[in-house]
């Protein structure tokens, strides 16, 4: 037979406290989650009110009291009922374009077998949302409600989840039971497409040629004596019967098209938030097209680089970006990052925005990777198209995304 000490009915007392007091406050928060703003002022006036009475003998109080408890009384009878809804959320798109608008569409079906009383839907978009009214459904009963989300700028926005909204007539309550997940909806920035050849000086499917010898590629170089381990494959008997030596063929290694944007998020350098989304569009539109001459494609910001695997993987990581700092994401910046993890760049494009300043764009240019073709693109808003040299590199003014095909083909194709 078990002993139980002193000690040990205390510590199972103050186990069993502890559970109470963290289950009643556990539904304190939940009946205090459903009482709204205007509930709390009209409850607070309700108990002044009947202490004020009481103490005062003011029957008019107390009667204000009275009316004022019998209409948080009435209100709180519209919570009664259930909420077991089944819903179920449907974007036909979760990718649109900005100008677009999302069409979707949300089902509420009641799969009890008792009717449900009218309530109404919330559907958050964003930091915005929709509300929609559901009657009363019967047993088996389902109601379907079609919405449009405008899209006015490049983000992404969370759709749901639907929460079903059970509250009174004048406001005071509110139950909200939150069902089905959330939906990420991205919106794309504007592109244009190009035509005519690839981008760049690299056109051939192997790479690009470069300076690194190699005994085994495509682009020949020279003759060389053999050395062991080479492949014999690569001998070159004509050479070799002539000079007695086994000679062999030595190549120049070529590199696969490495294609790396940069893009300035440094609100300083920008005119206004429409000159940003002009240089992401154009961003957009050269890492598009790269990725279609099966090019490998790095698009960077500052101190990160995007995920652009695939054009729809490259889309989806621009929408979520947004400007910095003044004083951080520049352009200098950017040029020292693209240096360091990319060295052997093939084409190396960074755009800005018409208040980049001209010392520091010519710093950013020279501190690129060396061989690589480069090219400065400074989007300003409503400008005429222009086209400059700062050393080795051109510097492209683009005023309008329309503009991008012809200014860019006259510099990269």
């Amino acid at each position: 037979m078990e002993m139980t000490t002193p000690q040990t009915e205390v510590a199972t007392w103050r186990e069993v406290a502890l559970y109470l007091v963290e289950r009643v406050g556990a539904a304190g928060r939940r009946a205090a989650a459903v009482v709204r703003p205007v509930g709390w002022i009209l409850t607070a006036s309700a108990v002044v009110l009947w202490i004020l009475g009481a103490a005062m003998g003011w029957w008019e109080v107390i009667v204000a009291a009275a009316v004022i408890t019998a209409t948080i009384g009435v209100c709180l009878l519209f919570l009664i009922g259930r909420t077991a809804y089944d819903v179920t959320l449907d974007l036909t798109r979760t990718r649109v374009v900005v100008g677009e608008r999302a069409v979707g569409a949300f089902t509420v079906a009641n799969p009890g077998e008792r009717a449900l009383l009218p309530s109404r839907v919330v559907l958050p978009v964003g930091s915005a949302r929709g509300t929609f009214s559901v009657g009363r459904l019967a047993p088996g009963e389902q109601n379907e409600e079609l919405f449009a989300i405008p899209t006015t700028r490049r983000t992404i926005l969370s759709v749901g989840p639907v929460s079903i909204v059970r509250g009174d007539p004048l406001g005071l309550f509110e139950r909200n039971t939150s069902r089905d997940e959330p939906v990420d909806l991205f919106v794309h920035p504007k592109t244009v497409g190009f035509a005519g050849e690839s981008l760049g000086f690299v056109r051939d499917l192997e790479g690009m040629v470069s300076r690194d010898l190699t005994r085994d590629d495509i682009a020949f170089h020279a003759l060389s004596e053999y050395q062991p381990g080479d492949d014999l494959r690569h001998v070159h008997w004509r050479s070799t019967a002539r000079t007695g030596t086994l000679m062999v063929r030595t190549y120049e290694q070529t590199r696969r098209s490495h294609f790396v944007i940069g893009l300035s998020t440094n609100r300083a350098e920008y005119g206004d938030e429409d000159e940003f989304e002009l240089g992401v569009s154009i961003a957009g539109s050269l890492g598009l097209r790269a990725l279609r001459d099966a090019s490998h494609v790095d698009v960077m910001i500052p101190q990160r680089t995007l995920n652009a695997r695939t054009p729809r993987i490259l889309l989806d990581s621009l929408s979520g970006i947004g400007q910095t700092a003044p004083r951080s994401g520049g352009t200098a910046e950017l040029s020292a990052q693209v240096g360091q993890a990319a060295p052997a760049a093939s084409v190396v494009v960074l755009v800005s925005g018409r208040r980049v300043d001209p010392a520091n764009l010519r710093g950013a240019l020279s501190r690129l990777p060396l061989g690589a073709r480069v090219l400065a693109i400074v989007a300003s808003s409503g400008e005429e198209t222009a086209r400059r040299r700062v050393g080795d590199a051109d510097v492209l003014t683009i005023g309008s995304l329309d503009a991008v095909p012809s200014a860019i083909g006259r510099v990269l194709t």
